[in-house]
């Protein structure tokens, strides 16, 4: 071979792993993208479904026009936090129920609803399901998009969540472990190949604010997933999200074995 052919041999094998990189990068980028556009199509703590379909009275008559005292107080905190569950604040709860009506009236002057469900033990507001262009400004209840990561976890704390619950368990507990062993098939999603659990600890705290998650006592490393979460993410809406999730994630990680397979030629050549 001359020497002429051996440069325009070795023009034509750079060419060759140059498009395989390019390749790469387009697949990693349209993946993530994928990714990116689902996540931000999942709101939180805005238009959730009702759990009850009974008719209220929007308009309650009361003297002097304020609730007894106990009402307030329930009122005062339900809106501080957005939710009472039953099983923490259970004196708070049972007050809710009982005047559910007077408290409904409240919400509803301020473009909020009650969503009461006694069986489970949750009571949290919501946002009314229509609102005027000109009310939006005033609602109290800010729509949120979720971060890539963030729609992950909660997507597998409310698998694991479903799965509990069908096996008959009244409180569903999980782990640090498990959250992790759960969220590692998704992890091409998120370009990394190990957890860092001090950013997975950070996303939890703030499910933990929302009351997705209620810390438990004693214990460090285990937490309890409120049934709020039902109410987030619908059994029907899961089962779509993790199917999509998990053939991304597929693509996504048959592109870094490409990538892989590339560089080791390329490393093989040298």
């Amino acid at each position: 071979m001359t020497e002429s052919e051996t440069a325009n041999t070795g023009s034509a094998g750079d060419l060759l792993d140059r498009l395989r990189q390019s390749q790469n990068t387009e697949h990693e980028h349209d993946v993530t993208q994928k990714a990116d556009t689902i996540a931000s199509d999942l709101p939180i703590n805005s238009d959730l479904p009702p759990i009850d379909d009974e008719n209220h009275p929007e308009e309650i008559q009361l003297e002097n026009g304020r609730l007894q005292p106990e009402a307030r107080r329930a009122l005062v905190s339900l809106l501080k936090h957005g939710v009472i569950l039953a099983g923490r604040k259970g004196r708070l709860f049972e007050t809710i129920c009982r005047y559910q009506s007077e408290v409904r009236s409240h919400l509803a002057d301020i473009y909020l609803k009650l969503m009461l469900d006694e069986r489970a033990g949750v009571a949290f507001v919501a946002q009314i399901d229509e609102v005027d262009s000109d009310e939006e400004t005033a609602s109290l209840i800010t729509r949120r998009t979720l971060s890539l990561y963030d729609t992950l976890l909660l997507l597998v704390l409310r698998k694991h969540y479903q799965d509990r619950e069908s096996a008959g368990e009244q409180r569903i507990i999980i782990d640090l472990e498990r959250i992790e062993s759960n969220l590692s098939p998704f992890l091409p999603l998120t370009n990394s190949a190990k957890l860092d659990r001090k950013k997975l600890i950070i996303a939890l705290n703030k499910m933990i604010e929302k009351r997705l998650l209620a810390k438990v006592r004693g214990s460090n490393d285990r937490l309890e997933i409120t049934p709020v979460i039902r109410y987030v993410v619908n059994a029907e809406f899961l089962e779509k999200m993790l199917k999509e999730y998990q053939q991304l994630a597929s693509e996504a990680e048959q592109g870094t074995n490409i990538k892989q397979v590339s560089e080791a030629d390329q490393q093989d050549k040298q």
